[in-house]
């Protein structure tokens, strides 16, 4: 039985830059699949070469055995596409809507009333169907998003960002649902930048960093390949690179140290990958005083997703985000400049 997806070598470009530069990664039937990673890194590229938004530069994309670029049309009947910005004719009601989608697929008429009926019941929308959906909140409209995904019945849904702007409530009603939609057989693949909603959803995982995989598995299997607890610890708020030096070379000789990194983004601080036992804290902590190097402030935790990040790439997701953010505004800023000279 062919995976419900396959991607193999995508390349994409726009112009000098160079979206997606490698990726690959197959999803099973059924399966919750998480991509991860940071904002820029890729992710909306390949679901949009995936759902025939954008022709890829090169590479293999497959639903069922069936190539999605030789395909398009028969790619389009087994995908369910939700944009991470929901996109509604506020003038409509969330019926309508449902019927224009229902119209666009070429639906049996008897079909789409009683599949129109079943998402409105399913979503929860008895209330709100025959709305305008110019006056539901933010929640709602993306309740009528997933519906309008869902109601041609497709194989595989694709869902960029879902959470993005929801309160809790709402955010936890979504993943409830998704979780539903697994146990009914739908293969999900979603990207997200959300730790743990990818760590709570997805039976496997692929972090995407700069265009490429550099990570798959489930969310365990991720986390127990880089090795124990870790320790996070700051020599001072804002560490000399001298200090942060001698503090690494002391500490990656203790018995139980595996690993260090410094993270230059967090000013320095320390992160440790330390064998599971009671006392490593105690132990990494008396070796900075016989050193004499102070400490600002030291925590111990168990693996996560952002710790396989930190390990790939040396740096947290968070650090990522806030470089991809920066090198945005730069480029607008260079832009405005352009303009005004």
């Amino acid at each position: 039985m062919p995976p419900a997806v396959l991607v193999e070598g995508l390349k994409k470009r726009y112009g000098d830059v160079e979206a997606v530069k490698d990726v690959s990664f197959t999803i099973e039937p059924g399966e919750i699949f998480g991509l991860l990673g940071p904002n820029g890194a890729g992710k909306t590229t390949t679901i949009r070469c995936l759902c025939t938004l954008s022709m890829p530069d090169a590479g293999k994309v497959e639903i069922s055995g069936k190539s999605v670029l030789e395909n398009p049309a028969l790619a389009r009947q087994r995908l369910g596409y939700i944009a991470q910005a929901v996109s509604l004719d506020k003038m409509l009601t969330g019926r309508e809507l449902l019927q224009l989608q229902a119209a666009l697929y070429h639906m049996p008429r008897k079909v789409a009333r009683d599949r129109i009926e079943q998402m409105i019941a399913l979503l929860e929308l008895i209330d709100w169907a025959d709305k305008k959906s110019g006056t539901y909140s933010g929640g709602l409209q993306k309740r009528l998003d997933l519906a309008m995904g869902l109601l041609h019945q497709p194989d595989v849904l694709v869902l960029d960002e879902p959470t993005v702007g929801l309160d809790i409530e709402t955010r936890s009603a979504v993943w409830q649902f998704l979780r539903q939609l697994r146990e009914a057989g739908t293969t999900v693949l979603l990207t997200s930048h959300y730790l743990e909603e990818v760590d709570a959803l997805s039976d496997r995982v692929a972090i995407i960093d700069q265009g490429k995989v550099i990570a798959v598995g489930t969310p365990n299997e991720l986390k127990d390949r880089v090795g124990g607890d870790r320790i996070t610890l700051r020599i001072r708020e804002f560490t000399p690179n001298s200090e942060a030096g001698q503090a690494k070379t002391l500490l990656q000789d203790l018995s139980c140290v595996e690993e260090v990194i410094v993270n230059e983004a967090q000013g320095n601080s320390l992160n440790l990958v330390v064998t599971a036992q009671s006392d490593a804290l105690i132990t990494v902590q008396q070796a900075l005083k016989d050193a004499n190097l102070p400490m600002f402030g030291i925590s111990q935790s168990r693996p996560s997703l952002d710790d396989v990040y930190l390990a790939a790439t040396g740096r947290t997701l968070m650090d990522a985000e806030i470089a991809a953010s920066g090198s945005r505004d730069l480029k607008a800023e260079r832009k405005q400049a352009m303009k005004g000279s």
